[in-house]
């Protein structure tokens, strides 16, 4: 059939998931998702496969494009994030105003970052496309995701008959390799390839579509009521179980049991690093001996030990160097500049022996950091800046028991 059938095919499976996302809703009524579309997803001829939306939470406030975007991934989705280098479209639909974008990049964001809220408004979207090898099992991946990270549970169905468009329904087989018994979407649309077929009365049937009366505005689909926990089992609050500091990045990890906080997270947490003679980033991507240097920290004596096996241990001093003699010089981490200065000859050559190759220790400039390596905080207001060390993201990153243990259990 050509494109005229793929042009069909595409439309079906992006009117379906159009459908169903404009007919989520929470418990109180509020809408699951924001779609941007300048038409009704009725006609084929003026609308593509493409929708464009933000998903929202109860309160109809948006939840930021970066995070819909990691969520995605664990389901592994691909969706696309941001302005799609479509400013005016970006301007139009999500209100933004020329004072808007000007304030936003004051606040540090760039086309392609994950800066998604600025003063709690979007700076971007969500966008997903169907294409030629696309299904109707991938529209339903896509609206299992959604409704399973907004819904909590729903024992309602959601109607996808419409007696204009001539879609069959068929209930989901409990031995569907996508689905089972506790989370299937029923029903499944189902279009023969005859019904896709480029004969006229299919295309004036597709042309006719409308989306489903307003008394579905309250359906959600069936999903396990333990798809979305709110909290452990039992009540029991989450408990940090361990407490880990990296202060040189990449190297070896210092553990504690109690450790003061400072403006930019565990004190000392990610405060140097090892670059090469080009002044960039060695990470244990390129030098993986890095994880045997083990660096430990003397709150009393002010005092940083780095000790690897071979090597005589060698003292560093917490107290920032600030004399004359102190080398600054500008960095990358993750594409943040960041200020710093050199720690000295005695500890290049201390990590170019271990490491077979020349190298030097850098710390960040603590007179200097709080213009440089920061990141806007997401839902607050623009003003608000996390000051960040020589970390890639965040301040602070946590893992679950869980996860280390089906890693242990994946690499034995």
């Amino acid at each position: 059939g050509g494109m005229e059938k793929i042009k069909q095919h595409t439309f079906a499976l992006s009117h379906y998931t159009y459908t169903v996302l404009s007919t989520l809703k929470y418990a109180n009524g509020a809408p699951v998702v924001r779609i941007y579309s300048d038409t009704d997803f009725s006609n084929p001829d003026v609308q593509g496969p493409i929708i464009n939306f933000n998903v929202l939470d109860e309160n109809g406030e948006v939840i930021g494009f970066s995070q819909v975007d990691k969520m995605a991934s664990l389901y592994n989705i691909h969706v696309r994030t941001g302005c799609f280098c479509n400013t005016g479209a970006c301007q139009m639909h999500l209100g933004i105003s020329n004072e808007d974008i000007q304030r936003n990049l004051q606040a540090g964001h760039v086309c392609g970052d994950d800066i998604d809220l600025v003063d709690g408004r979007p700076t971007g979207s969500v966008r997903i496309s169907f294409g030629y090898m696309s299904s109707f099992e991938d529209a339903q991946t896509f609206l299992k995701f959604i409704i399973a990270t907004r819904l909590s549970k729903s024992d309602t169905e959601i109607p996808f008959q419409s007696p204009v468009t001539k879609l069959t329904t068929e209930s989901v087989p409990d031995d569907h390799p996508s689905f089972n018994n506790a989370d299937k979407l029923s029903p499944i649309p189902h279009i023969s390839d005859r019904e896709l077929g480029t004969n006229s009365s299919a295309t004036k049937m597709t042309v006719k579509w409308q989306p489903p009366e307003a008394k579905a505005e309250s359906i959600r689909a069936a999903v396990s009521e333990t798809a979305v926990p709110t909290c452990r089992r039992g009540g029991k609050p989450i408990t940090v179980t361990s407490i880990y500091l990296y202060p040189i990045k990449s190297c070896s990890a210092f553990e504690v049991t109690e450790w003061p906080v400072g403006n930019q997270g565990l004190l000392y947490d990610r405060n140097w690093m090892v670059v090469n003679q080009n002044g960039v980033c060695v990470t244990q991507k390129q030098e993986p001996r890095l994880c045997l240097v083990n660096p430990s920290i003397d709150l009393k004596k002010k005092v940083m030990v780095i000790q690897a096996e071979g090597m005589d241990p060698i003292s560093v001093s917490l107290e920032e160097n600030t004399g004359k003699e102190a080398v600054i010089c500008e960095s990358k981490v993750c594409s943040h500049r960041v200020k710093t200065y050199d720690c000295g000859e005695r500890l290049a050559d201390w990590f170019s022996l271990f490491l077979g190759r020349p190298c030097r220790l850098i710390r960040q400039s603590s007179d200097m950091k709080n213009g440089s390596h920061q990141k806007n905080a997401k839902g607050l207001a623009s003003a608000t800046n996390i000051s960040l060390s020589l970390v890639n993201e965040a301040q602070y990153l946590l893992i679950n028991v869980a996860s280390i243990l089906q890693l242990k259990e994946h690499i034995s």
